[in-house]
This record gives structure tokens, sequence and C-alpha cells, in this order.
């Protein structure tokens, strides 16, 4: 069983009604126990940050930041080790988790750019021998609710910036992939962080409802569903706290007639089958506009059955498993659904579903329409859905339809073309002949729609902001 860690002490969950296996997804193995702890849990890791945040608070800008500086070398050399405990537990292959850990190393070397960060403004004689001054101050405790599909990088988005402010936090990780969050505590207290600045409650529903509710909590950062992200966005605003939630996503990617095939085919499968689908930016509708489609399905169908499908520990896999037999099934349902909506099945992942582990191949569905459940849903797995538009009017539209406005991509040689997609398509990240429009850390993670709830996003400039208060002071002297 997997522990809590509260203050300095690794300590068993006091309040756990029950705890839920952690797999290897690649085998079915169950490799760990996760406890779901409860109130009385979160009320102790609470606690314990609301002591820590006393000394750590007034703790100089310029130590904090040398501790972060550590914990990034500290993260530098156990990064082979991270990666390699991503792939045990999320499925992904080694590539991909080396990836995930070198984005989430990121946001650390951006923490470390505290003392530019959160500088405030000044203002001289804004009347007659008054100055006015702008400070940033910490918020407190915050919590951190990072989902299962990137155990390392997200929670990397999250309590680095918070405690470089400042602030001290609670980190749920998920129950399906805790074991990144564990270990990432125990490398923040091996670089010199003192006890209870970083705190590890493990549990589910009744974890975070405990956090949402607590009243020592002062901000919230959550990545998931975007059902949960609405949940989530208004149970903690309803109890006066700061709320940063990420929610789903329906990512199109639209290919127009002059795009190069050479290009725009890569990258859509790396878009639509990289972690297995299980990611908020992947491309999960490809829009073929006018005659793309005839330059795009073949290849795709090809390039897609060649794919090497896999444990993510082996040489050669490019796609690993999905996390739960039961999430696994879900997807295979969607396929069969939009077979009967009406859809043609270009290439038929399923084939892998008798393996051991938790295994769907890609998959391609031919003319899907938005009124289809695999053109409006996410689906969270290597399910690529095509569907065709008429114009580039035609396809932005079919995007706009979305409740959800993550990512968009267009493929093009026209800067007309590119330029009128950046301007109308309604998506945080747009990406212009990129499989991917994946922020790095200096920018925000910034969807729209229902795939974000709150004001401020996550990482960049809106994490310092979101993790800082401001205190305007006027003087005269």
């Amino acid at each position: 069983m997997i522990r809590n860690l509260v203050g300095a002490e690794s300590r068993e969950a006091s309040d756990a009604a029950e705890s839920l296996p952690i797999f290897n997804p690649a085998t079915g193995e169950v490799i760990e126990q996760v406890p779901l702890s409860g109130a009385q849990d979160v009320d102790a890791a609470v606690g314990a940050a609301q002591a820590a945040f006393v000394g750590w608070s007034r703790t100089s800008l310029m130590d904090r930041v040398q501790l972060m500086f550590r914990f990034k070398a500290v993260l530098e050399d156990n990064f082979g080790e991270l990666a390699a405990l991503v792939t045990r537990h999320h499925g992904k292959t080694l590539e991909e988790s080396r990836g995930e850990v070198r984005r989430g190393i990121e946001v650390v070397d951006f923490a470390c750019g505290a003392p530019t960060l959160l500088q405030g403004r000044t203002l001289r004689d804004v009347s007659g021998g008054v100055d006015q001054d702008l400070y940033r101050y910490p918020l407190g405790v915050c919590a951190g609710i990072p989902p299962f599909n990137f155990p390392v990088m997200i929670p990397l988005w999250m309590f680095p910036l918070a405690v470089v402010a400042g602030n001290t936090f609670v980190l749920k990780p998920s129950e399906r992939t805790p074991l990144g969050g564990a270990r990432l505590a125990e490398l923040f207290l091996e670089a010199g962080f003192p006890p209870g600045v970083l705190n590890v409650v493990h549990g589910a529903s009744r974890t975070v409802d405990a956090l949402l509710s607590h009243p020592g909590v002062s901000a919230i950062s959550f990545v998931g569903s975007a059902p949960v992200a609405r949940y989530v966005y208004m149970q903690a605003a309803a109890n006066g706290k700061r709320v940063q939630a990420l929610g789903g996503a329906k990512n199109h990617m639209v290919v127009m007639p002059d795009a190069d095939p050479a290009l725009a085919v890569p990258a859509i499968l790396n878009s639509a089958f990289g972690n297995a689908g299980e990611r908020c930016l992947a491309g999960s509708v490809a829009v073929a506009v006018g005659r793309a489609a005839d330059s795009l399905l073949d290849p795709l169908r090809e390039a897609a059955a060649r794919l090497v499908v896999g444990p993510g520990d082996q040489d050669g896999v490019q796609v690993g498993p999905l996390i739960r037999a039961e999430h696994r099934d879900r997807v295979a349902g969607y396929v069969e659904k939009g077979v009967a909506e009406g859809a043609e099945l270009v290439v038929d992942g399923r084939r892998e579903m008798s393996r051991p582990g938790f295994f769907l191949g890609p998959t391609i569905l031919d003319r899907v329409t938005p009124r289809m459940a695999v053109g409006r849903e996410e689906i969270f797995g290597p399910v690529l859905s095509v569907s065709r538009a008429d114009s580039l009017d035609e396809a932005i539209a079919q995007a706009n339809s979305s409740s959800l406005g993550n990512m968009a991509t267009i493929f093009t040689s026209s800067g007309r073309a590119g330029r009128e997609f950046r301007e109308r398509v309604e998506a945080g990240m747009t990406g212009i002949n990129v499989p991917i429009a994946q922020p790095f850390a200096f920018f925000p993670f910034s969807g729209w729609k229902g795939s974000f709830f709150g004001d401020l996003h996550v990482h960049g400039t809106d994490g310092i902001d979101f993790y800082t208060r401001k205190k305007v002071v006027v003087t005269r002297w």
C-alpha cells in the first residue's frame, strides 16, 4: 500500500475506507494498492501545509529559487527512473514518457525565473507627494488534482510555481497512476525543501470533495474530464476558493487541399495515436476539405495499420495500452457506435484486444459527421474520425460546433487560410502545420469553452498570477 506524505512523515491513510489496485496496463498485473483517503487524512495534510506556510512564506525569494534549482537537478538525475515509472503504471511508450518528464521539468525551469516573474510595479508621484506600489503575496495552502494520463508532467505544472511563490501545497495524485506524484514528493524533500511545503494525500472522489470544502485550502488546480472540471469549479468556487479547472477536448485537425501530405499524414498519426490517444491535446477529428480526402485517406490507412502496438518498454513500440480494461472497452464501444451510426471502418484496432493487457490498436473511422457520437464526444483513445467539408468555412463551423475548445490545427500552404483559421476557430490553443499546439511552460495552457473553467490558466504568467494575490500600497511621507 502506498502512503501519504504529511509534513516529513510518510504515513498510512488513517481514514481510508478501501483501496484500489494500481495496474501495469501492458500486462494487467496488479503492482501496488492505493488508499482512498478521507477527510481526516486531508485535514492532516492541510494542517501540515498550514504550519509550514508560516515559515515558508517568509523565506527569502532567492532561497526559494535556489531550492528550485536543486529540485531541477534532482529531477534531471532521476530522469530515466521517472520515465520508466510512468511507462510502468500508465503504459505509454518510453519515448512518450521521456517527453512527459521533459515537459514537466520545463515548468520547473520557468519557476526558477521567479525573481523576475514575481516582480510588482511602482509609480511615483501619482498625486502630489504620493507614490503607489504593487506587491505580490502568496495565497496560503494550494491543492492540485492532476489526471491519470500525465502522472509526472501535470503535477509539475502545479506545485513548483505555487511553492516558489511562497505557498504550500497538497497534491492529490490520480488514484489510477499515483506513483509518479509520490516519487516527485520524495525527490522534492531530497532537494532540501522544508517538510510540509509539499504534502501528498492519495484517494478518489471522497478525497477531492474534502479538498474542495476544506476551509484551509485557498486555491484548487484540476485537470480531468469536462464534467468533473465543471463540478470542481462550481464546488470550489462556492467555497470561496480560487480555481483553475482544465476539462476535456474534441480537437479538430483541418486538412486543406493544398496541404503537403508528407507533413500532414505523420502529424495526424502522431496527434491521434500518440499516448494511445489518452491526452487532451489528441487530434480526434480530421476534417478533409474538398479534394484533400483523396490524398489523405489511403496514406493514413496504410500508416496506421503499420504502427506497432505493444508494451511501452519494448523497443520499436509506437502505441501502448490504455489505462484500464473498462476504459478500453468504453473506447471500443465508441467504434461500434460509430459504425452503427453510419461511419465507415477503415482501420480496426479492436484486433489487439485479445492480447494480455489493456490494448486497443489505432482505429480510423471515415465519413463521420458532427451528429455522430464519435464526431461529437470525447473518446480519449486511439480513434481517429475523418469527416468531410466543402470549404474552409464549413470546416471551421464543424470545429466551432463543439462545446469544447481546447485545441485545433490546420494543415495548409496558404498563409491566408492559416490566418483565417487562427482568427475564427474557437480553440484556445491553435496550430498551423503542427500536430499538437502545446504551449511551452512560459505560455499558458489556454483551453476555451467547456475545456476550461476559471480565469487564469495553468503555467506561464497566468500560473504566477493564479498563485499570488496583489496588494497595492499608497504612500505619502
